[in-house]
Formats: structure tokens, sequence, C-alpha cells
């Protein structure tokens, strides 16, 4: 491993914690000594890394340091292009034309070796994309999400059978076939999935859903079992 990969993966482990680690751990998960790795803390010290903490209590990295974004393993570039990819095909095309920006974004500011690895990427995603009428309701979907306001659906269940209702939109899972809302209802005092192609019209209200997002994301995982992440 070269010692740029190293003080990269060095970064990287300190940003997955928010206590501070001990040396002794950080030099065990980097596979060096704990001398190279005091070494190591003084040199991203020297470059502005805000890692703060001592021998012997430990090392915490505060936040407001940005690495260059030029430093990306292979492996990584990979899930760059692939998730991107994906994104452009399964998802509305605002999002997708968003995924392509933001990858030429990072390509721009690659050195070449490593641009040619993200535009010689050989992982593919296999074409199919949502209709268009499922793909004009997303970006309306991801907007009431983001500003946590409620909306009005009219939306048919699988007998064909037609329901207005008023909701508080949380989540939008993207499957291979189906966009998938989450969202608790009103009408049932509880939390409903609404897949995307049944809502054959929707409005956002004015009116902000009383207790925040991320709370009731909480409250949605827990009734579901799923782990926060």
């Amino acid at each position: 491993m070269s010692r740029a990969q190293r003080l990269l993966d060095l970064i990287q482990i300190l940003r997955r914690h928010r206590f501070p680690l001990t040396g002794q751990a950080l030099a065990l998960e980097l596979g060096i000594s704990v001398r190279t790795l005091y070494r190591d803390i003084g040199t991203l010290q020297e470059q502005g890394a805000r890692i703060e903490g001592e021998p012997g209590l430990g090392y915490v990295l505060r936040p407001g340091f940005m690495l260059p974004p030029l430093m990306f393993s292979e492996e990584e570039l990979e899930a760059l292009v692939l998730g991107s990819r994906w994104v452009a095909s399964r998802a509305d095309s605002r999002l997708g034309s968003a995924a392509r920006d933001a990858l030429a974004k990072i390509s721009a500011v690659l050195p070449v070796e490593l641009r040619h690895s993200l535009d010689c990427s050989t992982l593919l995603v296999g074409p199919n994309a949502p209709g268009e009428e499922e793909g004009g309701q997303l970006p309306i979907l991801r907007s009431a999400i983001r500003t946590e306001r409620k909306i009005a659906i009219t939306y048919l269940d699988l007998k064909g059978a037609e329901s207005t209702r008023t909701v508080w939109p949380i989540a939008l899972s993207f499957f291979d076939e189906v966009r998938v809302l989450v969202a608790w209802c009103e009408l049932r005092q509880t939390f409903r999935n609404f897949r995307a192609d049944r809502i054959s019209s929707l409005s956002v209200s004015d009116e902000r859903y009383p207790r925040g997002r991320q709370t009731i994301l909480r409250e949605w995982r827990a009734q579901e079992g799923i782990p926060a992440q």
C-alpha cells in the first residue's frame, strides 16, 4: 500500500467514528506500527486536517477537512461509476442527469491515469428504465420529501379501486421495476407503501407535517425492524 493510500485510509477510518480512537486501534486497523501512525497523523495535521488528541487518549477528526477528489482507489471509482450509471438508468430524468453531471465533475479533477479508469469501467447497468408517467412524478415526490410537505394523492390499489389520501412522504425506494413511496397515511393512521406508478395524481401542500422527517423515518425503521443507517 502506498503512503498516499494509507493516509487516505486513515482519514476514512477517523471519519467513520465520532469518538476518539486510540493510536493502537488505528495502527492495528491500518496494519502499521504506532510510531508510523503518529508520523502519518502529524503529516495530515500539517496538511490542514483537524485531528485532535494525543497518545493514550485517542484521536478524532473534526469536521471541515476535505481531501482533493483525486484520491480514489480503483474499487471506489468502480462504485461511483456503477452507482451513477444505475441512477441514470433507473431514476427520473432529472436525477439521472444530476448523476451524470456529478460523475463528470469528478472526472474533470482526476489525474490522467484515474480518469482513464473512470472512463473505461466495465461495470454496466442493463436497460430497465421506469415509464415516462412514473418518472414525471418522482421529482415532485423527492421535492416534497426534502421540504417535509404533506401531499394529497389519488391512488389506485391492486384491484383498481381509487382512493384519495393525504400522506407525509419520508422516503423513496428504488427497485428494478417499481419505485415505492414510503409515507405516513392520515387515512389509515399508520405507515403505508405506495407504488409511484399507481399514483394517478398528486398535489403538494404548503403545510409541513408535524414532526421532522428524520424522526418519522426512525419510527418507520423501528416499526419495520430495519437497523438505523
